[in-house]
């Protein structure tokens, strides 16, 4: 009982600030909840309960628009430049700050390794700027999977000390709302790694060279993340493929997340065929609708699976901190 009453009063407390915000993007706020709810409601039992009742799911659900909430430029105008390069990632540019390699070896992606610590990869794109004048700073790259790296691997401390809470008998309540946050928050970028439009230079009307005539308007993105999934998909619908992927522990995220990512990258030319065809257009198309389902769920999974993992490798032997020496 006090974790519920601690966990709603948090809840309640971060709702009052979007009580006369508009309405945010990224996948939108129905997209963005859905995905956050199936992974909670999809979760392994060994998971602690906490995450899977449904005060948890709840918490979960909510948070997922939560950092869409933060682009509000007027009223947060230094926490809107500080994170909003975190929702995205534009692939094609992105290269310029990794290294080639060869396939198959460790951290490769796609031939290229990417450094695992956010400020050597800003480090290494920065040198490359100079000659790829098209880039205007390191900020229009994004840094979408290094904010999951991060917020994963608070996720898998705060679960550490549950742990060791609960091996102690001690109170767990407020650990709990602590998890329930990073939880929720992980998920909306998980998410937004599912959308292939943030994966994309193209990520709003295509760009450069364009033999298949694909829409150039700037309106491509909305239709497809937050109209389309708004008025046509149904959670129902998406619920089963969730339910049908089984749980699974990654033991190394980082490159399962890159791959994860890499792989929504190829679907980008994808979504601009479908628009053209008028698959997201009033009731749109049933490929398209079957193709938007499945990117739903495949965020759905990707955050229940790193969930699941969090947890799972918050048991793995780490050596405590105690301070400078």
């Amino acid at each position: 009982m006090r974790l519920t009453i601690i966990a709603r009063i948090a809840l309640a407390a971060t709702l009052l600030p979007v009580l006369t915000a508009p309405a945010a993007n990224a996948w939108g706020r129905d997209g963005h909840m859905l995905i956050n709810k199936l992974a909670a409601e999809n979760l392994p039992t060994d998971v602690p309960y906490f995450l899977r009742n449904p005060n948890g799911v709840d918490v979960i659900e909510w948070m997922g628009p939560e950092p869409d909430r933060w682009k509000q430029r007027d009223a947060e105008p230094e926490l809107v430049a500080t994170q909003s390069s975190d929702h995205f990632f534009d692939y094609e540019w992105g290269i310029y700050g990794a290294t080639p390699c060869a396939l198959g070896t460790k951290d490769c992606i796609d031939g290229y390794n990417f450094p695992r610590k956010r400020y050597d990869f800003i480090r290494n794109l920065s040198a490359a700027l100079p000659q790829h004048p098209e880039v205007k700073s390191f900020e229009t790259v994004g840094f979408q999977p290094w904010q999951v790296e991060e917020v994963w691997e608070r996720l898998k401390s705060d679960f550490r000390e549950y742990r060791k809470l609960t091996a102690a008998n001690g109170n767990t309540a407020p650990i709990q709302v602590a998890i329930l946050f990073d939880a929720g928050w992980l998920g909306h970028y998980v998410a937004d790694g599912s959308q292939p439009l943030h994966n994309t230079i193209q990520y709003n009307g295509w760009t450069g060279a364009n033999p298949h005539h694909y829409t150039t308007e700037h309106k491509i993105h909305a239709q497809f993340e937050s109209i389309f999934v708004s008025a046509d998909i149904k959670p129902a619908d998406v619920a089963p493929l969730v339910a049908a992927a089984h749980p699974t522990v990654i033991d190394d995220e980082w490159t399962q997340y890159w791959n994860y990512l890499h792989h929504s990258n190829s679907l980008v030319e994808k979504v601009y065929q479908l628009e053209k065809d008028g698959g997201f257009t009033d009731a749109g198309t049933l490929e398209a609708k079957a193709f938007t389902e499945e990117r739903l769920a495949a965020g759905a999974i990707e955050l229940r699976d790193l969930i699941n993992s969090a947890w799972v490798h918050s048991a793995d032997p780490v050596q405590e901190y105690h301070g400078p020496q």
